[in-house]
């Protein structure tokens, strides 16, 4: 079986539409528990508060990554996170990836721009971890 690996701009859109799942887990993850605590008088610290943004999309996506290799917009876009040879992620190497997305991400989507230059057209973060994203068949 040939593994179809999808374009840049399918990896995009997909990645676009997770823009808005994320904001949804944090708006029902983070902001309405932050505002009931505030309510009550109980602050965080700011190393806190990104503290509880890091961990719980860390939980989305290691948990989406490990059982399925997909999130919802990767499931809507016909992708899914694997190794190249098409087999699941291994724990470690999830986590890798979800470490490795934040500065690629964050320093100015740099990891994302490397994809324009990478031999096999992956993002940095799919190269530091080993992983691809292939098209699923349904």
């Amino acid at each position: 079986m040939t593994t179809i690996y999808p374009g840049i701009g399918r990896r995009l859109g997909s990645m676009l539409y997770e823009g808005l799942v994320v904001f949804s887990i944090l708006l029902i993850g983070f902001w309405i528990p932050q505002s009931l605590l505030a309510g009550l008088g109980v602050t965080f610290s700011a190393r806190g508060l990104w503290l509880h943004i890091a961990i719980l999309l860390l939980i989305y996506f290691m948990w989406c990554w490990l059982n399925g290799g997909q999130t919802l917009p990767m499931k809507t876009w016909k992708l899914r996170v694997a190794n190249p040879d098409g087999s699941p992620l291994r724990p470690a190497q999830a986590l890798l990836r979800y470490l490795a997305a934040w500065p690629s991400i964050v320093l100015g989507g740099i990891g994302i721009l490397w994809a324009l230059i990478d031999k096999d057209k992956q993002f940095l973060h799919d190269r530091i971890a080993g992983t691809r994203i292939i098209t699923t068949a349904s």
